[in-house]
Protein backbone atom coordinates (compact mmCIF):
# COMPACT_ATOMS: atom_id res chain seq x y z
CA UNK A 1 0.00 0.00 0.00
CA UNK A 2 1.11 3.27 -1.08
CA UNK A 3 0.63 5.65 1.95
CA UNK A 4 1.90 8.74 -0.09
CA UNK A 5 -0.86 10.08 -2.67
CA UNK A 6 -0.95 10.91 -5.73
CA UNK A 7 1.23 10.05 -9.10
CA UNK A 8 4.36 7.81 -8.06
CA UNK A 9 6.27 8.96 -11.19
CA UNK A 10 8.45 10.97 -10.87
CA UNK A 11 10.05 12.71 -14.38
CA UNK A 12 13.70 13.81 -14.52
CA UNK A 13 14.03 16.52 -16.15
CA UNK A 14 17.83 16.65 -17.28
CA UNK A 15 17.53 19.42 -20.16
CA UNK A 16 20.42 21.93 -20.52
CA UNK A 17 18.07 24.73 -21.00
CA UNK A 18 15.23 26.00 -19.96
CA UNK A 19 12.80 25.96 -23.87
CA UNK A 20 13.34 22.07 -24.04
CA UNK A 21 12.41 21.14 -20.90
CA UNK A 22 9.27 23.32 -21.00
CA UNK A 23 8.25 22.07 -24.24
CA UNK A 24 8.75 18.73 -23.10
CA UNK A 25 6.66 19.29 -19.91
CA UNK A 26 3.61 21.11 -22.38
CA UNK A 27 2.86 17.05 -23.29
CA UNK A 28 2.56 16.03 -19.42
CA UNK A 29 0.01 16.17 -17.28
CA UNK A 30 0.07 16.75 -13.62
CA UNK A 31 -2.35 13.97 -12.71
CA UNK A 32 0.05 11.42 -14.55
CA UNK A 33 3.89 12.48 -13.04
CA UNK A 34 5.36 14.74 -10.84
CA UNK A 35 9.19 16.80 -12.19
CA UNK A 36 11.90 16.85 -10.68
CA UNK A 37 14.59 19.53 -11.62
CA UNK A 38 18.40 19.00 -10.74
CA UNK A 39 21.73 20.79 -11.04
CA UNK A 40 21.93 21.40 -14.33
CA UNK A 41 18.54 22.86 -15.44
CA UNK A 42 18.78 24.63 -12.13
CA UNK A 43 21.92 26.43 -12.75
CA UNK A 44 21.17 27.57 -16.28
CA UNK A 45 17.88 28.86 -15.19
CA UNK A 46 17.21 29.33 -11.17
CA UNK A 47 13.75 29.61 -9.10
CA UNK A 48 12.19 30.49 -12.46
CA UNK A 49 11.72 27.38 -13.51
CA UNK A 50 10.48 25.90 -10.21
CA UNK A 51 8.00 29.07 -10.67
CA UNK A 52 7.01 27.84 -14.36
CA UNK A 53 6.39 24.32 -13.46
CA UNK A 54 4.81 25.16 -10.20
CA UNK A 55 2.39 27.45 -12.05
CA UNK A 56 1.93 24.50 -14.55
CA UNK A 57 0.32 22.50 -11.37
CA UNK A 58 2.96 20.25 -11.54
CA UNK A 59 4.38 19.00 -7.98
CA UNK A 60 8.43 19.73 -8.55
CA UNK A 61 11.45 17.94 -6.60
CA UNK A 62 13.92 20.50 -5.97
CA UNK A 63 17.14 17.45 -6.38
CA UNK A 64 20.10 19.56 -5.24
CA UNK A 65 21.22 17.76 -2.22
CA UNK A 66 22.19 20.06 0.09
CA UNK A 67 25.05 19.34 1.81
CA UNK A 68 26.89 22.22 3.68
CA UNK A 69 26.99 23.92 7.82
CA UNK A 70 23.84 23.53 8.93
CA UNK A 71 23.16 27.18 8.81
CA UNK A 72 23.59 27.87 5.19
CA UNK A 73 21.24 24.53 4.19
CA UNK A 74 18.46 25.49 6.57
CA UNK A 75 18.66 28.92 4.92
CA UNK A 76 18.33 27.00 1.59
CA UNK A 77 15.91 24.70 2.78
CA UNK A 78 13.62 27.99 3.76
CA UNK A 79 14.52 29.66 0.38
CA UNK A 80 13.44 25.90 -1.47
CA UNK A 81 9.81 26.22 0.05
CA UNK A 82 8.78 29.62 -0.67
CA UNK A 83 9.34 28.52 -4.54
CA UNK A 84 6.35 26.07 -3.66
CA UNK A 85 8.69 22.72 -4.20
CA UNK A 86 6.59 19.54 -3.41
CA UNK A 87 9.75 17.27 -2.39
CA UNK A 88 13.53 18.76 -1.69
CA UNK A 89 16.40 16.71 -0.69
CA UNK A 90 20.05 17.11 1.57
CA UNK A 91 22.97 14.41 1.76
CA UNK A 92 22.48 12.86 5.05
CA UNK A 93 26.51 12.67 4.82
CA UNK A 94 25.95 15.82 6.56
CA UNK A 95 25.60 14.98 9.69
CA UNK A 96 22.79 15.26 12.15
CA UNK A 97 22.67 19.02 13.40
CA UNK A 98 22.46 19.67 9.38
CA UNK A 99 19.38 17.47 9.16
CA UNK A 100 18.09 18.87 12.14
CA UNK A 101 18.50 22.90 10.85
CA UNK A 102 17.02 21.43 7.64
CA UNK A 103 14.21 19.96 9.30
CA UNK A 104 13.11 22.68 11.61
CA UNK A 105 13.70 25.30 8.72
CA UNK A 106 10.81 23.68 6.44
CA UNK A 107 8.40 23.19 9.84
CA UNK A 108 7.51 26.98 10.07
CA UNK A 109 6.36 27.17 6.50
CA UNK A 110 2.30 27.22 5.72
CA UNK A 111 3.01 24.38 2.98
CA UNK A 112 6.06 22.15 4.00
CA UNK A 113 7.72 20.22 1.23
CA UNK A 114 8.87 16.63 1.99
CA UNK A 115 12.22 16.59 3.25
CA UNK A 116 14.42 13.66 1.45
CA UNK A 117 17.22 12.28 2.73
CA UNK A 118 20.00 11.68 -0.18
CA UNK A 119 22.07 8.01 0.82
CA UNK A 120 24.25 6.29 -1.28
CA UNK A 121 24.05 7.73 -5.14
CA UNK A 122 22.62 4.61 -7.45
CA UNK A 123 25.84 5.31 -9.41
CA UNK A 124 28.15 4.29 -6.75
CA UNK A 125 29.86 0.70 -7.16
CA UNK A 126 31.75 -0.75 -4.13
CA UNK A 127 34.93 0.28 -5.69
CA UNK A 128 33.85 3.99 -5.52
CA UNK A 129 32.75 4.12 -1.89
CA UNK A 130 36.47 2.40 -1.11
CA UNK A 131 38.07 5.21 -2.48
CA UNK A 132 36.27 7.88 -0.23
CA UNK A 133 36.84 6.18 2.77
CA UNK A 134 33.54 4.16 2.88
CA UNK A 135 34.76 0.09 3.42
CA UNK A 136 31.25 -1.26 4.08
CA UNK A 137 28.80 -2.38 1.12
CA UNK A 138 26.37 -0.13 -0.29
CA UNK A 139 23.58 -1.76 1.74
CA UNK A 140 25.06 -1.54 4.74
CA UNK A 141 25.47 2.32 4.34
CA UNK A 142 22.32 2.80 3.04
CA UNK A 143 20.81 1.58 5.98
CA UNK A 144 23.26 3.40 8.48
CA UNK A 145 22.28 6.71 6.91
CA UNK A 146 18.72 5.78 6.67
CA UNK A 147 18.74 5.47 10.55
CA UNK A 148 20.04 8.89 10.94
CA UNK A 149 17.65 10.13 8.58
CA UNK A 150 14.90 8.76 10.22
CA UNK A 151 16.33 9.88 13.92
CA UNK A 152 16.60 13.38 12.89
CA UNK A 153 13.08 13.70 11.80
CA UNK A 154 13.31 13.47 7.95
CA UNK A 155 10.23 12.17 5.88
CA UNK A 156 12.67 9.73 4.45
CA UNK A 157 15.57 8.71 1.51
CA UNK A 158 16.75 8.39 -1.67
CA UNK A 159 17.88 4.69 -2.28
CA UNK A 160 18.33 2.09 -4.76
CA UNK A 161 14.96 -0.35 -4.66
CA UNK A 162 17.38 -2.94 -3.93
CA UNK A 163 17.63 -1.49 -0.65
CA UNK A 164 13.93 -0.32 -0.27
CA UNK A 165 12.74 -3.89 0.45
CA UNK A 166 14.73 -3.90 4.34
CA UNK A 167 13.74 -0.27 4.80
CA UNK A 168 10.25 -0.67 4.30
CA UNK A 169 10.56 -3.46 6.76
CA UNK A 170 12.47 -1.10 9.30
CA UNK A 171 10.77 1.89 9.41
CA UNK A 172 7.16 0.95 7.78
CA UNK A 173 4.65 2.69 5.57
CA UNK A 174 5.22 6.60 7.10
CA UNK A 175 8.74 6.25 5.77
CA UNK A 176 9.22 7.76 2.13
CA UNK A 177 11.19 5.74 -0.16
CA UNK A 178 12.33 8.06 -3.47
CA UNK A 179 13.93 5.54 -6.22
CA UNK A 180 15.71 6.48 -8.71
CA UNK A 181 17.84 4.55 -11.27
CA UNK A 182 15.19 2.85 -12.59
CA UNK A 183 15.21 1.39 -16.35
CA UNK A 184 11.78 0.32 -17.79
CA UNK A 185 12.12 -3.21 -19.24
CA UNK A 186 14.09 -2.64 -22.59
CA UNK A 187 15.97 0.70 -21.94
CA UNK A 188 19.79 1.25 -21.74
CA UNK A 189 21.41 1.29 -18.36
CA UNK A 190 23.27 4.82 -18.90
CA UNK A 191 25.58 6.20 -15.98
CA UNK A 192 23.61 4.14 -13.14
CA UNK A 193 24.82 1.05 -12.03
CA UNK A 194 22.47 -0.24 -9.46
CA UNK A 195 18.92 -0.35 -11.58
CA UNK A 196 15.73 -1.80 -11.68
CA UNK A 197 12.50 -1.90 -13.16
CA UNK A 198 9.40 0.20 -12.39
CA UNK A 199 7.43 -2.54 -10.81
CA UNK A 200 10.18 -4.12 -9.14
CA UNK A 201 10.77 -1.13 -7.20
CA UNK A 202 7.36 -0.39 -5.88
CA UNK A 203 7.00 -4.10 -5.42
CA UNK A 204 10.29 -3.31 -3.01
CA UNK A 205 8.37 -0.66 -0.87
CA UNK A 206 9.38 2.39 -3.21
CA UNK A 207 6.78 5.11 -2.68
CA UNK A 208 7.83 7.10 -5.89
CA UNK A 209 9.99 6.31 -8.87
CA UNK A 210 12.46 8.78 -10.61
CA UNK A 211 13.04 7.97 -14.38
CA UNK A 212 14.79 10.53 -16.56
CA UNK A 213 15.71 9.26 -20.45
CA UNK A 214 13.72 6.30 -20.91
CA UNK A 215 10.84 8.70 -20.84
CA UNK A 216 11.86 12.53 -21.76
CA UNK A 217 14.26 10.84 -24.76
CA UNK A 218 11.36 8.92 -26.27
CA UNK A 219 9.44 9.45 -29.43
CA UNK A 220 6.31 9.07 -27.31
CA UNK A 221 6.65 9.94 -23.69
CA UNK A 222 3.30 10.07 -22.56
CA UNK A 223 2.59 6.20 -24.03
CA UNK A 224 5.85 5.35 -21.74
CA UNK A 225 4.14 7.29 -18.60
CA UNK A 226 0.75 5.41 -19.19
CA UNK A 227 2.65 1.93 -19.77
CA UNK A 228 4.50 2.11 -16.56
CA UNK A 229 1.23 3.39 -14.51
CA UNK A 230 -0.59 0.49 -15.90
CA UNK A 231 2.15 -1.82 -15.25
CA UNK A 232 2.48 -0.45 -11.45
CA UNK A 233 -1.27 -0.11 -10.78
CA UNK A 234 -1.85 -3.48 -8.95
CA UNK A 235 1.31 -3.73 -7.36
Amino acid sequence: MNTFPGPRIIVALDYPDPEPALTFVGQLKPSQCRLKVGFELYTRSGPAIIEKLVGRGFDVFLDLKFHDIPSTVAKACAAAAKLGVWMLNVHVLGGRRMLVSAREALESGTKRPLLIGVTVLTSHEAGDLAEIGITSSAEAQVTKLAALASKCGLDGVVCSAQEAASLRSIYGDQFCLVTPGIRPLGSARGDQERVVTPLAAVQQGANYIVIGRPITQSPDPVMVINRIINEIAHS
